[in-house]
C-alpha cells in the first residue's frame, strides 16, 4: 500500500462508484465487498486504520453468550455463522480459543452447561468444540490459578479469537489487491450535492499536507462509527443523536500468575450485569471489560479509575493470586457505537448489539452498530442496499468464502507472534536479510525487530511512531512501558524510510510519550 501512488489516483479526478467514510472494522468491510464485487471504491479514514474502537476490543470473534442470555438469538446466530468465515477466511490473524467458567454453586453449574449446549447447538456445521462440565479437579489442573474455595468445577467451551487491529490491516491491504484504495490520515471536511439536494461526493483534507481534495461518487457511506452523528449534522444540521457510546475498558497482565494454563477465563456475572473475561493474548493476560456510558467521543478515550479498580477487583474474586494496580503493564480503553434503540432503556449494556442501516434524505447510507464478528455481514447489508439505490450492477457477494490478505492456515506455532503476518512474512524475512541492521531487535525484552517497522512504513501504510507501535507491532497495548522504551528506534527508521526530518523525529517522540502515559498505570 502506497498512499502516494493512491493521492495521484485521486488526483485524477475519476468518479468513484462506492465512497466509504471511515477505516474501522465496519468500513473497511464494505472497502473489501464493493472492491471485491469489481466496483470503483474508496476509502477515507481521518487517522488511522482502527484507529479508535476497531483496534480496542476483548480480541474475540464470538456469538456471544451474554447475547444468548438475553434472548437474542437472532444475534447470536448471526454471529457464530460469521465466525465460522472468519476463522475460515483469515487463520493467521484468528484462533480457536478454549474458556472455563468456574462455577462455585451446583445451579449455576446445571444453567452454564445447558446454557453452552445451547451455544453449541446453534453453532451448527460451524461448531469449533463441544463444552463440557468439569468436575473441581480438571478445573485446578487445567486452571490453577482459579480459586479453589467453594469451586464445584467449572464449564469449557470454545470461541474464536483474534488481532483485531491486525486483521483491519489485512482487511485494507485485501481492498487494494481488489483494486480499491484506502486512505489513512484523509479528513472529511464536507458533502459535495447536487442540484437535487442529493449527496454526489466529498471534500477532504491530507491532514499530512495540509492540501484539500473533492471527489465525486455515486453513493457515500457513512461508517464511522462512534463519530457517524458528526458526518450526520454535515449532512443536515438538524440532525439528532442515532448513537450512544459507551467505554469499555481493558488491562493487561503478566501470564506468569496464569502458570502455563491455556485456557481464557469466562465470569459470567458481575457486579453491573455484564461478563468478564481474562483471555491469554500475545504472551500476556487481557482482561476486561466495562460498561460506562459516555455522552461524549473521542479517538483517544482514557480509562478511568474506578473502571481499572473494578477489573481488578472483579478478577480477584475469582483468583487465587488477585492482580494489583502494580501488576497492570497497560490500560486501554474503547468506545461501542451502539446504535440508539426506538424504545428506552436503562443500561447501554442492554442496547443490542445488531446493526442498523438508514438512508438519508439526501441519499447517504449510515450504519450505526454491529460488532467486529458480524463485520463481514455488515459490509455485504450496506453494499445490498447501495445496489438498490444508486442502480449499480447487482454482483454477488463473494466475501463468505474470500481469503483475506496474508491467508495461511498452517506453517506457525500456535503462540508465535509473527503467525499474524502470514505469507507476507517471507517479506519481512528477505528484508531481515538484505538490510543492514534490519535483523536488530527494536528491544531485548521482545522479539520485534527492525525489519517489520520498514515493512510497516513501505507495505501498511504506517505513518506515526503510534501507527507501529500501537496497531502494526501492537506493544503500545501489551507493555505501555516497554513501548516507550521503543520509541525513539521506531521513530529513527520511519523518518528515514518517509523522508522526514530530525525534527519530525523528535516530535513523534515526544508526542508518543504523552500518548503512552495515559496507558501506564501510576500509584
Amino acid at each position: 500500500m502506497d498512499r502516494s501512488v493512491f493521492l495521484q489516483e485521486i488526483e485524477k479526478g475519476l468518479p468513484w462508484d462506492i465512497l466509504v467514510i471511515g477505516g474501522g472494522a465496519t468500513g473497511l468491510g464494505i472497502a473489501v465487498d464493493a472492491a471485491s464485487r469489481g466496483c470503483r471504491v474508496l476509502l477515507l479514514e481521518q487517522a488511522d486504520f482502527a484507529k479508535g474502537t476497531s483496534s480496542r476490543s476483548t480480541k474475540l470473534v464470538h456469538g456471544g453468550v451474554r447475547y444468548l442470555a438475553q434472548g437474542n438469538l437472532k444475534l447470536v446466530l448471526e454471529a457464530l455463522r460469521e465466525r465460522g468465515h472468519l476463522l475460515q477466511n483469515a487463520p493467521h490473524v484468528t484462533g480457536r480459543q478454549s474458556f472455563i467458567i468456574p462455577v462455585y454453586s451446583w445451579w449455576k453449574a446445571f444453567l452454564y452447561t445447558i446454557g453452552l449446549k445451547i451455544y453449541d447447538w446453534m453453532a451448527g456445521r460451524w461448531r469449533i468444540g463441544n463444552s463440557r462440565f468439569l468436575t473441581a479437579r480438571e478445573v485446578k489442573e487445567r486452571m490453577p490459578a482459579a480459586r479453589q474455595k467453594g469451586l464445584k468445577g467449572g464449564v469449557l467451551y470454545y470461541d474464536g479469537q483474534f488481532d483485531d487491529a491486525r486483521l483491519a490491516i489485512n482487511l485494507a491491504q485485501t481492498c487494494v489487491d481488489h483494486g480499491g484504495i484506502v486512505l489513512n490520515y484523509a479528513k472529511v471536511t464536507g458533502l459535495k450535492k447536487n442540484e437535487n439536494g442529493k449527496v454526489c461526493g466529498a471534500t477532504f483534507l491530507d491532514t499530512e499536507t495540509g492540501r484539500k481534495y473533492s471527489i465525486e461518487s455515486k453513493v457515500v457511506i457513512n461508517a464511522t462509527g462512534v463519530f457517524v452523528d458528526d458526518l450526520l449534522a454535515l449532512d443536515n444540521a438538524g440532525h439528532t443523536a442515532t448513537v450512544q457510546p459507551s467505554q469499555g475498558v481493558h488491562v493487561v497482565l503478566d501470564r506468569t500468575p496464569w502458570q502455563g494454563s491455556r485456557d481464557a477465563m469466562m465470569i459470567p456475572s458481575t457486579n453491573d450485569g455484564r461478563v468478564l473475561f481474562i483471555v491469554p493474548w500475545h504472551g500476556k493476560l487481557l482482561a476486561g471489560t466495562t460498561d460506562t456510558p459516555l455522552q461524549t467521543h473521542s479517538l483517544e478515550p482514557h480509562a478511568l479509575d474506578a473502571e481499572v479498580a473494578f477489573i481488578l477487583e472483579t478478577a480477584g474474586r475469582f483468583l487465587t493470586q488477585p492482580p494489583h494496580r502494580g501488576d497492570v503493564l497497560s490500560v486501554f480503553a474503547g468506545l461501542r457505537p451502539l446504535a440508539l434503540p426506538d424504545k428506552r432503556v436503562t443500561s447501554t449494556k442492554d442496547i443490542s448489539r445488531s446493526h442498523k442501516l438508514v438512508v438519508s434524505a439526501s441519499g447517504m447510507i449510515t450504519i450505526t452498530g454491529g460488532k467486529w464478528t458480524t463485520y463481514r455481514l455488515m459490509a455485504e447489508d450496506t453494499m445490498r442496499l447501495a445496489m438498490q439505490i444508486t442502480g449499480l450492477p447487482s454482483v454477488s457477494c463473494v466475501t463468505k468464502t474470500l481469503p483475506i490478505h496474508g491467508f495461511l492456515k498452517d506453517g506457525f506455532a500456535e503462540d508465535d507472534q509473527l503467525r499474524v503476518y502470514g505469507n507476507d512474512l517471507a517479506g519481512i524475512q528477505a528484508l531481515e536479510r538484505k538490510e543492514p541492521n534490519a535483523a536488530r531487535k527494536l528491544d531485548n525484552a521482545y522479539p520485534y525487530t527492525h525489519a517489520q517497522v520498514i515493512w510497516a512504513a513501505r507495505e501498511e501504510m504506517a505513518r506515526t511512531v503510534e501507527d507501529v507501535l500501537a496497531r502494526r507491532l501492537r506493544i503500545l497495548f501489551l507493555d505501555a512501558k516497554s513501548a516507550v522504551r521503543m520509541a525513539p528506534v521506531v521513530a529513527s527508521i520511519l523518518a528515514m524510510e518517509l523522508g522526514k526530518t530530525a525534527e519530525w523525529k523528535q516530535q513523534q517522540i515526544a508526542d508518543f510519550k504523552k500518548l503512552a502515559a495515559h496507558y501506564i498505570i501510576t500509584g
